[in-house]
C-alpha cells in the first residue's frame, strides 16, 4: 500500500513538476529579456524584483492559509467538500476585492510610503494583480483536491506562454514598430517599459480568472457561515506561518529599498534579484512537491506505515534536491548566460540561495506534524523566530556587505526555522527520519562544492568537463548506497516502456 501511494505522489509530482519546472524554464526567458534590456545602472530590474516580492507577501495576506484549510475540512468527516470550497473561495473573493478598493481609495499615500511616487499606477496595478491570484489560489487547489493535474499544469503553462509571448511582443518588436508606425503605436513608450512588465501581467491573469469558469460555478454552495468560523480558527495560524513564511523570502527585497535608498539601492537590487532567478530551481522542485504532497499527506492514515513513507520521502527529497543544487553550481559557466554580464558580480549569492531553499523545503516536510494534530500555532512561532533572524541579519549587515548579507540572512533564518520544527516535533509527533543519511548526502555535496569552487582552469570547456566528473561522484554515490530507490525506478522505467 505505502508502495502504491509513493507511486501515486511520483505521477502527481511529476505532472505538478513538469507544469512547474517546465513553466519556470520558459519564464527565464524573461530573465534574460529583462536583464539585457534594462540595464543593471538603470535599477528598473530592482523596481520589478521589489513590487513582486510585495505581491508575494500580500497574496499570503489575501489567501490567509485557507488552501491548507481547504484540503483539511475537505478531508474532514461531516464536512461537504463542495460547501468547503466555496466558503473559503468566496471568503477569499471577499477579502481581495476589498482589499483592491482600499489601495484604490489611498493609492497616492499608499504609493508615497513606498517610494512608488512617480509611479502610483504600479501600485494600482499590482493591487488587481495579487487580488486576482489570491481568488485562483483557492480555485486552482479545488484542481489539487479533484486530482485534474492536467488542466492545473494546462493553465499554469498557459499563462506562462501568455507572459511570454507579451513581454516579447513589447520589449523586442513594439520598439521597431514604434519607429516605422508610429502612428500605429501611439501607446508605446521605450521608456515605460517596466510599466509594461505588470500591464503585461495582469493581462493574462485576468485571461487566466475566465477559464475558471466550471469552478466558478460550483461557488453556488454558498458561504456556511458556521464551517466558516471553524475554518478561520484552523487558519489563523497558517496565516501567521505563511506570513512569517513568505517574510523569509521576500524581507530582504522589500527591506533593501529601505535600508539602501534611492539609485543605488534599486541597482543593487536589481542584481540580486537577477542571480536569485538562477537559485530558483529549488523552488520550483519544493513548490511541484508541495502540489502532491498536501493532498497525499491530508489523505492518509495516521500509522507506522504512514510514518515510515514520509521518511522515505524527506530522505528521497534531500537526495533529489543536493543533486539538483550541484547540477546549478557545476554548470554556473553555462547557467550564468541566463542573465546580462552586467548582473555577474552577484552569482555568488547563488550556492546560499540555493542551501536556503533546501531548507525551506526540508522545513515544509517537517510540518505536517502541527498541521495534521491542528496545533499550527507551532508553524508561526517557528516562522516568526526565523523571520526575526533573517530580518535581524539584513538591518545589521546590509548596509556594510550588502546583498550577500541579504542571501545569508535566508540561509540563516530558514535554517533555524528547520532545526526547531524537527526537535519540537520529534517530541509532538516523532517520525524516524534517517539523520545519519541526511549528514553523510550534505556533507558529501558540501565538499564537492568546495572542490570545484578551489579548481581554477582557464578553460570552460575542461572546466565543465572536471565539474561533470564530479557530479557523476554524487550520482554514483546515490545508486551504490540507494539501491532500493534505483532499483524502483528501473522497475518503474520498465513497466512505462512495456506498456507504451
Amino acid at each position: 500500500m505505502a508502495e502504491n501511494r509513493l507511486g501515486s505522489l511520483a505521477k502527481q509530482t511529476a505532472i505538478y513538476g513538469l507544469s512547474s519546472i517546465i513553466g519556470r524554464f520558459l519564464n527565464y526567458l524573461l530573465v534574460p529579456l529583462y536583464t539585457y534590456k534594462i540595464a543593471a545602472e538603470s535599477g528598473g530590474y530592482g523596481i520589478v524584483t521589489n513590487l513582486y516580492a510585495y505581491t508575494a507577501l500580500l497574496l499570503v495576506l489575501l489567501t490567509f492559509g485557507m488552501e491548507t484549510t481547504f484540503f483539511r475540512f475537505s478531508n474532514k468527516e461531516g464536512v461537504d467538500p463542495n460547501k468547503a470550497f466555496s466558503t473559503s473561495a468566496l471568503a477569499v473573493g471577499f477579502v481581495s476585492l476589498l482589499f483592491v478598493v482600499l489601495v484604490s481609495i489611498f493609492l497616492k499615500p499608499i504609493s508615497n510610503a513606498l517610494h512608488y511616487a512617480n509611479h502610483p499606477e504600479y501600485v494600482e496595478i499590482m493591487a488587481v494583480i495579487v487580488a486576482l491570484d489570491a481568488f485562483q489560489a483557492i480555485l486552482f487547489a479545488r484542481l489539487r483536491y479533484e486530482n485534474k493535474a492536467i488542466k492545473f499544469a494546462t493553465l499554469k503553462l498557459l499563462f506562462i506562454f501568455l507572459n511570454i509571448g507579451l513581454n516579447l511582443f513589447i520589449f523586442l518588436v513594439a520598439p521597431g514598430l514604434k519607429e516605422n508606425h508610429p502612428a500605429l503605436m501611439g501607446w508605446y513608450e521605450n521608456s515605460y517599459q517596466v510599466g509594461y512588465i505588470f500591464i503585461v501581467n495582469l493581462i493574462c491573469t485576468s485571461l487566466i480568472t475566465l477559464c475558471f469558469i466550471p469552478e466558478i460555478k460550483k461557488l453556488r454552495f454558498g458561504l456556511d457561515r458556521d464551517l466558516l468560523k471553524q475554518m478561520l480558527h484552523y487558519t489563523w495560524p497558517l496565516l501567521l506561518l505563511g506570513l512569517a513564511g513568505i517574510l523569509n523570502q521576500v524581507a530582504d527585497k522589500i527591506c533593501y529599498r529601505f535600508i539602501v535608498p534611492g539609485e543605488e539601492g534599486d541597482v543593487q537590487l536589481g542584481i540580486y534579484g537577477a542571480c536569485v532567478k538562477i537559485a530558483m530551481i529549488m523552488a520550483m522542485i519544493t513548490q511541484a512537491f508541495r502540489y502532491a504532497y498536501e493532498p497525499f499527506v491530508f489523505g492518509g492514515k495516521r500509522d507506522s506505515a504512514d510514518k515510515e513513507t514520509q521518511a522515505k520521502v524527506m530522505k528521497y527529497f534531500i537526495i533529489f534536491t543536493l543533486l539538483a543544487f550541484l547540477a546549478v553550481v557545476m554548470y554556473m559557466p553555462i547557467l550564468k548566460y541566463i542573465i546580462k554580464s552586467d548582473y555577474w558580480e552577484g552569482l555568488r549569492v547563488v550556492p546560499i540561495v540555493m542551501m536556503a531553499e533546501i531548507f525551506m523545503g526540508i522545513y515544509f516536510n517537517l510540518s505536517f506534524w502541527y498541521k495534521l494534530t491542528d496545533e499550527t500555532w507551532w508553524g508561526a512561532i517557528f516562522s516568526a523566530i526565523g523571520c526575526v533572524v533573517l530580518l535581524a541579519i539584513n538591518f545589521i549587515f546590509v548596509p556594510k556587505y550588502g546583498y550577500m548579507a541579504c542571501a545569508w540572512g535566508g540561509f540563516a533564518g530558514y535554517g533555524t526555522c528547520m532545526v526547531l520544527s524537527y526537535f519540537v516535533g520529534q517530541k509532538k509527533a516523532p517520525i524516524p527520519y534517517e539523520l545519519k543519511s541526511a549528514f553523510i548526502y550534505f556533507a558529501l555535496a558540501v565538499a564537492l562544492f568546495f572542490v570545484q569552487k578551489n579548481i581554477h582552469i582557464e578553460s570552460t570547456i575542461w572546466t565543465l568537463v572536471v565539474n561533470t566528473g564530479l557530479l557523476l561522484v554524487f550520482f554514483a554515490f546515490i545508486c551504490w548506497k540507494e539501491k532500493d530507490l534505483v532499483n524502483g525506478v528501473v522497475s518503474f522505467a520498465k513497466r512505462k516502456i512495456s506498456k507504451s
